[in-house]
């Protein structure tokens, strides 16, 4: 994987610590929404994003979500992004309930090494459990680069 990949994607203007979203779809929402924001996609991306979790749930497990586009939907991407959003209160998945949703935006198959590097978290209960407790955007950023530089030492 690329050096400081996830990093390079995670601005502190697209994290957010106190999300409250009544569904999934609104939260994905809400991850596509900072997406658009900051200038990464257009809206036919975001609606890919809903397009996708209605038709294949991206519960990952460990309280994690990383909801992201189809492949049609790619078009809509103009730079390749990720977005945190944590919801204290969690938000019910259907299978499993997600206290971060990491949402994706990626042209081509830029998605697939940072869906490796977030697997990490996943495959960790420790570190889901500080991602999921994270209470500063800085904590989630280093967390997530800490998934990075454990890989590069493999």
């Amino acid at each position: 994987m690329a050096d400081g990949l996830v990093s390079e994607l995670l601005d502190a203007s697209r994290i957010r610590l106190d999300g409250q979203a009544a569904d999934k779809f609104e939260a994905v929402r809400q991850a596509g929404e900072l997406l658009l924001a900051s200038g990464a996609v257009d809206e036919s991306y975001v609606a890919s994003m809903l397009e996708r979790e209605g038709s294949i749930s991206t519960y990952m497990g460990e309280g994690v979500a990383i909801p992201h586009g189809t492949n049609a939907g790619k078009a809509g991407v103009k730079h390749d992004a990720l977005t945190v959003v944590r919801y204290p209160d969690g938000v019910d998945w259907g299978n499993g309930r997600a206290e971060v949703v990491i949402g994706i935006a990626a042209a081509g198959d830029g998605h697939l090494p940072v869906l490796a590097a977030l697997a990490q978290v996943l495959m960790d209960p420790d570190r889901a459990a500080a991602l999921r407790a994270a209470r500063s955007v800085e904590e989630v950023q280093t967390l997530l680069s800490t998934v990075e530089d454990d890989d590069e030492d493999d």
